[in-house]
């Protein structure tokens, strides 16, 4: 019986997952870390970081954990003062057998994460798990559409879902203006995808949205503000 969900290597050599029944991979194949890195910490979480000492992040699509191990990564590797409220959405979470085979921790080359890695994926309900001093994780098994957050919440948003072609209901104009609902003023999102009409239900739910330039195979992402 082949699996809904495999481990893929990327040109970067790291892992990614592709989900079989929709064709899709969690990260891009030119390499998992480095889009990640590019996206998710380069153009959001380094450059809310410039105005807040204190960052309330919603991430949509937990997916392999990635994102949110860079950003513990980055705390602890540049040894900042900022505190981290890391709330992720994720309906469909991948088994913690299959996450204790992801590279990640070894490639990041910070032994002291892998720990830390497997107890984000033993979070499974909605509860808090402060991993260091200056992070704690908040985990929900949820869609988005299901989430009651607070409005003004978030600061940051790393929005990962699945692309416009596999999941469509996740880039509607609804789905955006329920995050610029979440968001404070000032606040980031940033997403890898930089179609048009995404581009465009960004700013009709009110951000001001910039083009920039995209990791290796990706020649633009999008970075929202509210």
């Amino acid at each position: 019986m082949i699996t809904k969900i495999q481990i893929i290597l990327t040109e970067d050599g790291s892992h990614t997952l592709i989900h079989l029944e929709l064709d899709e991979s969690y990260h891009s194949v030119h390499g998992a870390i480095q889009e990640s890195e590019h996206i998710f910490i380069q153009t959001g979480f380094r450059e809310a970081a410039r105005n807040n000492k204190a960052i309330s992040l919603l991430e949509v699509g937990f997916g392999t954990g990635l994102n949110a191990l860079l950003t513990l990564n980055e705390i602890i590797d540049t040894d900042t003062d900022i505190d981290v409220h890391y709330t992720a959405l994720e309906p469909f979470p991948i088994s913690e057998n299959l996450a204790a085979d992801l590279n990640y921790p070894q490639l990041i080359s910070n032994a002291a994460l892998e720990s830390e890695f497997r107890l984000m994926h033993h979070v499974k309900k909605s509860v808090q798990l402060k991993l260091n001093p200056r992070f704690m994780l908040e985990k929900h098994r949820m869609r988005l559409q299901d989430f009651e957050g607070e409005p003004n919440s978030f600061n940051l948003i790393y929005y990962d879902a699945f692309s416009p072609e596999k999941a469509p209901e996740m880039w509607e104009a609804a789905i955006f203006n329920q995050l610029y609902q979440l968001m404070q003023p000032g606040g980031i999102l940033v997403t890898y995808c930089a179609r048009g009409a995404v581009r465009r239900a960004m700013q009709h739910a009110g951000f001001v949205v910039e083009r920039l330039a995209g990791p290796p195979g990706k020649r633009e992402i999008l970075r929202a503000i509210k």
